[in-house]
């Protein structure tokens, strides 16, 4: 098959887990609403509970990735492809390396899907435990899922023209604009929801895509509070227990499986 043995044993036993880095539960209060309409068509209103979920495909995916990157290398010597850093490796689209990455990504594409799937149906059973409710009845609908860090084959206009273009998100998210044939029906008035996670402690946004996304960046926005300082920067400069203090402090909740890597995410 396409995703390899490696890929599979790594993942075999992490579907349904958040892992480390930057993935999160959290459970968040609307704070402002900005939009009435957008935020009605999404089920939201000021003070509304919801959980917003990060995590994609786990070992699975990092070993699709290290994978193609090793094919890809030797892919490029002989499509004659020159790059200034070997983490940027690619070859062309059509080629049998292209084409076997392509079906790796969209099974680990799928893995990430069940994977948030799988804890947001956690998340539901764990207030229906504490509230002693159905998650129907506390209205537990899912806003949203989206893929980031994916390719996806679209059309785009460029230089004029409609083209069918491969679209590489990394640490970045779709934000198709309204009336785009392919954003759900009840979000076609006001475009695709867009979720954009801050750091510990801080406020995260749900916004809708517009149409000038689809000229100035391809359809795409980040997905992230994203970085000031590099992860192995933040673990030699910071310290875990403050950083946890002050989230705490800010009148936040944290738990972590690693308290000594919470620096890594330090708001």
């Amino acid at each position: 098959g396409m995703v390899s043995h490696r890929a599979k044993q790594r993942g075999r036993g992490q579907c349904g887990s958040l892992g480390s880095g930057n993935h999160y539960a959290e459970v968040q209060v609307v704070d402002e609403v900005f939009d009435q309409e957008a935020a009605a068509a999404m089920g939201l209103q000021k003070g509304t509970i919801c959980i917003m979920l990060h995590s994609g495909s786990r070992g699975l995916g990092h070993q699709v990735c290290t994978d193609a990157v090793q094919e890809m290398e030797k892919a490029m010597h002989e499509q004659g492809i020159e790059l200034v850093d070997k983490q940027l490796a690619c070859c062309r689209i059509q080629s049998e390396p292209g084409q076997r990455y392509l079906g790796a990504m969209k099974a680990a594409a799928n893995f990430a899907f069940v994977n948030r799937s799988l804890m947001a149906h956690a998340c539901r059973k764990a207030f229906e435990r504490v509230f002693g409710k159905k998650p129907r009845d506390l209205d537990m609908h899912t806003v949203y899922d989206v893929s980031h860090n994916i390719a996806k084959e679209e059309t785009h206009t460029v230089d004029g023209k409609e083209m069918r273009v491969l679209v590489h998100r990394k640490g970045a998210t779709r934000a198709f604009g309204p009336g785009h044939s392919e954003i759900p029906s009840k979000y076609q008035e006001i475009g695709q929801p867009v979720l954009v996670g801050g750091s510990m402690g801080t406020c995260s946004y749900v916004l809708t895509g517009t149409e000038a996304a689809m000229s100035l960046s391809f359809g795409s926005t980040c997905h992230g509070a994203g970085r000031a300082m590099s992860r192995s920067k933040a673990l030699k400069t910071l310290d875990s227990h403050k950083v946890l203090k002050a989230v705490e402090d800010s009148g936040c909740t944290a738990r972590v499986a690693t308290r000594r890597l919470a620096a890594e995410e330090a708001p």
